[in-house]
């Protein structure tokens, strides 16, 4: 199904980073890329956001949160709710009025390939298949 180890849908807000990976075959290290990920991007920010003594101890910075969710996709419909997901997050939180608007997102791309219409989700208010209120 998917093969190749690139990051197909990654949504950037300050709650957090909904993302749908392909990676090779057998290769199941989310942790590691997320540390890599996390480092590389703190790396370049000031150090200016306020840190528990735990985060200070622990040499953290404040920007992250420690944990993430993860989930293998089944199958393709799996899959296709997992990237709508990701599509229709700055939506559900107020971020935007259509998807559309979100000028982050891989979105735009699947709207070139005719995968989804550019007002898609733009009247909708369902429950999707990765189970989150739209």
């Amino acid at each position: 199904m998917h093969s190749t180890a690139w990051m197909q849908e990654v949504e950037q807000r300050r709650e957090q980073l909904p993302s749908v990976w392909t990676l090779p075959p057998g290769d199941d290290d989310f942790s590691n890329r997320w540390k890599s990920i996390k480092i590389r991007f703190v790396q370049k920010l000031p150090r200016t956001e306020r840190r528990s003594k735990v985060r200070i101890a622990k040499g953290e910075r404040g920007v992250w949160q420690r944990r993430f969710w993860e989930h293998v996709i089944r199958d393709d419909r799996d899959y296709v709710a997992h990237i709508d997901y990701c599509y229709i997050n700055p939506l559900k939180h107020g971020y935007v009025t259509r998807v559309a608007d979100w000028l982050y997102s891989t979105f735009h791309r699947d709207v070139d390939r005719g995968l989804y219409p550019s007002d898609w989700a733009a009247e909708s208010e369902t429950m999707n298949d990765a189970g989150e209120s739209c």
